[in-house]
């Protein structure tokens, strides 16, 4: 397969990223803020790393006081993410309605054109990390490489269970992937959560996932799961025993975007705000130190360089989904 390159951009914008909290605090107080609790939809269930970050995010902002109203995660994650797509799309405060995406905002809109979602009409907030994806078994496999995993999967067949999350979702991609690069017939299972996945793996109920690590580094820490390979251009630090994929000549590297989107119809002032505030976490020791515990990569972008990136991953994910047989 053609390696699908989803580097992070190098750019960084100067709008906030200078800013420190004290600083940013100043310049809201003289401009747009919000008048009442923000929804911060996820588009993924609780427990996963989606919802992991946001809740972090939303711990930033509480212990810098940088909002006088509360930022609410509301985990929506139904439809492989449609839920909370259709849900932001008609959000009737658009001022007041924010999201944090995976690359189901850019496949589930693809996949269900009859949720009438074009992405190109929500407003560009902030990137805050492109994520990273291993393949991960349990322990008790005895599994200690992709070679073995690969002559595992063979035996089993389509008995071979690789739980993930979302149908047709980047979990569903990886494992396309993998079915296709290695002549395997695994069997995709999906679940509403990355942190479901994890646990389906821990407790012996799959064979195998792609979870990103602040999913599955729990279990990875306790013992119960150990990581195969990445889906990245260089080795990971926390996990510097896994080979890339194309090491083991599979020149394949993905990564999921971590990004904070308004919704449709937001103010330009607003807008603003939302940008600087993100910004300003995305600077803070809190949030590098966060990135750097769960192998997060990427900087910071927003506003047209942010839409640029969405429409080109867009493109890059049909042709994904064309190839797997999931659109037309």
């Amino acid at each position: 397969m053609r390696k699908q390159a989803l580097k992070p951009l190098s750019c960084a914008i100067a709008l906030g990223l200078g800013l420190g909290m004290m600083s940013f605090v100043q310049t809201a107080a003289a401009a747009w803020q919000p008048k009442k609790p923000v929804e911060f939809i996820v588009m993924a269930g609780k427990g996963g790393g989606a919802d992991k970050a946001v809740r972090f995010m939303q711990n930033i902002i509480a212990k810098h006081n940088l909002s006088a109203k509360p930022f609410t995660p509301i985990n929506k994650p139904g439809g492989s993410g449609a839920e909370a797509l259709v849900h932001v799309n008609s959000a009737s405060d658009p001022d007041h309605t924010i999201m944090f995406t995976l690359n189901s905002f850019y496949t589930t809109p693809l996949r269900q054109p009859g949720l009438n979602v074009d992405i190109s009409t929500f407003t560009p907030i902030g990137r805050m990390a492109e994520d990273t994806f291993l393949l991960w078994v349990n322990v008790d496999s005895g599994i200690e490489n992709v070679e073995q995993f690969v002559a595992a999967a063979k035996a089993k067949g389509n008995a071979w269970i690789m739980a993930g999350t979302g149908k047709n979702s980047e979990d569903n991609l990886l494992t396309d992937f993998l079915n296709k690069a290695y002549g395997l017939n695994m069997k995709y299972v999906p679940y509403k959560g990355g942190g479901r996945v994890a646990k389906e793996l821990a407790g012996n109920n799959a064979n195998s996932t792609v979870n990103n690590p602040s999913e599955q580094l729990g279990f990875y820490q306790a013992g119960k799961t150990r990581a195969l390979a990445a889906f990245t251009p260089a080795r990971l630090p926390l996990f510097a025993d896994a080979p890339t994929f194309g090491e083991l000549g599979k020149d394949f590297v993905y990564f999921m975007q971590r990004t904070v989107v308004g919704a449709p119809g937001m103010s330009e002032e607003a807008a603003t705000y939302y940008r600087q505030l993100f910004a300003s976490i995305y600077g803070s020791d809190e949030w590098q130190g966060y990135m750097t515990k769960k192998s997060l990569q990427g900087g910071y972008i927003t506003g047209d360089i942010l839409m640029r990136y969405w429409l080109r991953e867009k493109a890059v994910h049909k042709v994904m989904l064309q190839k797997m047989g999931a659109i037309k």
